[in-house]
């Protein structure tokens, strides 16, 4: 085997991993090393005979295992950008490795000892506000992880984080299999409806798979989407919306239904061994929520008026099918394709014509103006740097002082051995423990790769948003690791991507990167106006769609013995009895609802997409007050709250910025809930 990239220091430019050197063959030798050399820093300073303080204990941990770390971002960042069948059977194989080795760590009593005498000392040892916060977050995580149970009790922790470890790796293959292996195939007799971007993207999609001279729709988000929107044949709306529904649960060897029964199962059980009456209970215990019932209540204040509000979008649905000669109900594979007739009718918008002017390079040119807007900053290119994937493009980032800060590598399209969705996810961490190491983040998107690639007014949105959580590891000042960036609560950690997502829409932005992408013309005035003017449009749909996920996930989470359900029968009875409305499915079904079972950040917290739109509502009505969408006092005190990482209390980073608590007003009024 060639010499192991992971064990040389790296000379590329800001330390980027030598992507071309790196195999799949380097992981598991790099990965045995790592967890090695973590053992051994964790046993220096849990036997240590020194008595315990912050430097040797909290200090040590926060340096401890860098090794182990920076091969696990490259793998975890590959296995999810650019995956193959040799990562994938790594994956399968070191995730409960990975696992075991973490509880092991967290259950160590001579390592707990040493952090609980500091905790208990607190009050004494006179720590800097960050050095306070990062103790007590230890000592809650060690508590959380089983520190205080007996040992009988600690090694069922043990097995049962190594199995969610291998059954969260599984669902998330069994995903990526089923979204690879389907595609509806098409010829010329099928497009009917389809504007030019969709056969465009449909075309690249086959010749992608080796079906040239044809067309597909996949279940990539970016494609199945605008077919459900545009394509005017019923039958085919159908099969693709029935394939994108039933992701996961196909019987056989990649069926998610028996591995999320698993999941529930054993994180109840988990939640019993540390004192709660179920997962959600104990999830919820250190968010900003703090109870499965204060979630719930927020998502009782938005059901009934999304559902009245999607009542009259049904019937306004209703009347146009029944223009276009349908006499049926309305399916859930119509409605984004009356909706879109709807648009054209009541706001003289057609998506088609609109999504011309949302060319993908000046959007992104759109995202770094308004970043050097409100927080000075400068994006440049750097061609000389390793990359994973020839679609990827990075850019160095640099301050108001021309310093650099970071490093931003953006990934966009949808591919082959790319997982779905949109997220945020970086190679390193900024951090100053150990002089100034900078962050290098990566946005991925799944966008249709086109000649321009045209983005929809909602991809746009998707683009600011994930570049609001990139601004969030960027613009991070913090000095220890744990604390850096996005390293936040669950419900506070998409507040800084869902208030971004608001310069998208301040008009002068779109007066300048909303251009034609034949004749470079702006968005036409009054089309702009008319697109603003619909933002409200179809949010009963949108938010109905996403509650009842919320709602879902909640209700699996809070039950005692969830293991016994019947998946497909819980679902059924559950959308029964919030009385969700049969023509709006789920906008995920548990069989493929990733932010659950692909691993366990969003279990029991898919809530706090609405609860961080609260706070994004709220804060962005202070720049509307100010009557300036960049006005510097404000981007200011917003730049604290992306900068601060989980240094501070985020209810207290959100009191300063804004000045008193968040109001729920603002977010019923944005989704036009409430007049």
């Amino acid at each position: 085997m060639t010499e192991n990239p992971f064990f040389e220091a790296w000379n590329t430019p800001f330390e980027l991993p030598p992507f071309d050197r790196i195999r799949p063959e380097h992981f598991p030798s790099a990965f045995d090393r790592g967890m090695a050399e973590h053992a051994a820093d964790i046993a220096a300073i849990a036997g240590s005979g020194e008595a315990a303080d912050f430097a040797n204990t909290v200090e040590a941990l926060e340096r401890s295992g860098r090794l182990l770390r920076q091969v696990g971002r490259v793998f975890n960042n590959l296995t999810s950008s650019a995956t193959n069948q040799a990562l994938d059977a790594i994956d399968r194989d070191y995730a409960p490795k990975l696992a075991a080795h973490r509880i092991k760590i967290m259950l160590d009593p001579g390592l707990f000892a040493r952090v609980d005498a500091l905790w208990r000392e607190r009050e004494r040892l006179r720590l800097a506000p960050d050095q306070r916060r990062l103790l007590e977050r230890h000592h809650l995580n060690f508590v959380r992880s089983g520190a205080l149970l007996d040992p009988a009790q600690k090694a069922r922790m043990a097995e049962i984080s190594e199995r969610l470890a291998s059954l969260h790796t599984l669902f998330s293959q069994n995903m990526l299999h089923d979204e690879d292996e389907w595609r509806l195939v098409l010829d010329e007799g099928d497009l009917d409806g389809l504007p030019d971007f969709a056969r465009t993207a449909a075309a690249a999609a086959a010749g992608e798979r080796g079906l040239d001279g044809g067309y597909a729709i996949t279940l990539a988000r970016a494609s199945v989407e605008p077919f459900l929107a545009f394509s005017a044949r019923r039958d085919l709306r159908q099969a693709a919306y029935e394939a994108w529904a039933a992701r996961g649960e196909h019987p056989g060897v990649h069926d998610n239904r028996p591995l999320i029964r698993e999941i529930v199962a054993l994180r109840a059980e988990q939640a019993r061994l540390l004192g709660y009456d179920n997962f959600a209970a104990y999830r919820l215990d250190d968010t900003m929520a703090k109870s499965p019932e204060a979630a719930a209540d927020l998502l009782r204040q938005v059901w009934e008026p999304a559902k009245r509000k999607a009542a009259g979008e049904r019937a306004e649905l209703a009347a146009a099918a029944r223009e276009d000669g349908l006499n049926e109900p309305i399916a859930p594979w119509d409605w984004r394709y009356y909706a879109e007739k709807v648009r054209q009718a009541k706001y003289a918008i057609d998506a088609a014509a609109v999504k011309p002017y949302f060319v993908l390079d000046n959007m992104v040119a759109a995202v770094f103006d308004s970043a050097a807007r409100l927080f000075g900053l400068r994006f440049v290119e750097r061609r000389d740097c390793p990359l994973y994937h020839p679609d990827v493009r990075a850019y160095e980032v640099r301050d108001a002082a021309d310093r650099p800060i970071g490093v931003f590598l953006h990934d966009n399209f949808a591919r082959p051995g790319k997982h779905s969705g949109a997220w945020m996810s970086s190679y390193r961490e900024q951090q100053m423990l150990d002089g100034d190491v900078l962050p290098i983040v990566v946005n991925n998107n799944n966008f249709a790769k086109g000649d321009p690639t045209l983005l929809s007014f909602d991809d746009a949105h998707t683009l600011f948003h994930e570049f609001g959580h990139g601004l969030h590891g960027l613009l991070s000042k913090v000095r220890y690791p744990s604390q850096s960036g996005t390293s936040v609560r669950r419900d506070f950690v998409e507040f800084p991507s869902q208030v971004f997502e608001h310069w998208l829409e301040v008009p002068e932005t779109l007066r300048r990167y909303a251009r034609h992408y034949r004749t470079g013309e702006p968005l036409p005035e009054a089309l702009l106006q008319r697109l603003l003017a619909a933002r409200t449009f179809n949010q009963g749909f949108a938010t109905v769609e996403y509650a009842a996920c919320a709602m879902l996930d909640l209700d699996l989470h809070s039950r005692a013995d969830p293991g016994a359900l019947d998946i497909a029968a819980f679902e059924k009875e559950l959308v029964a009895r919030i009385g969700m409305p049969p023509e709006i499915g789920l906008r995920h079904r548990l069989a493929h609802f990733q932010h659950l079972f692909a691993g366990g950040g969003y279990a029991a917290g898919y809530y706090a997409y609405l609860w961080a739109e609260v706070l994004d509502a709220d804060g962005f009505a202070a720049f509307t007050e100010a009557g300036d969408p960049f006005a510097p006092a404000l981007a200011a005190q917003l730049k604290s709250i992306y900068s601060a990482g989980d240094t501070a209390d985020p209810m207290a980073l959100y009191r300063a910025f804004r000045g008193r608590d968040p109001e729920v007003a603002p977010l019923l009024a944005q989704r036009g809930l409430i007049a």
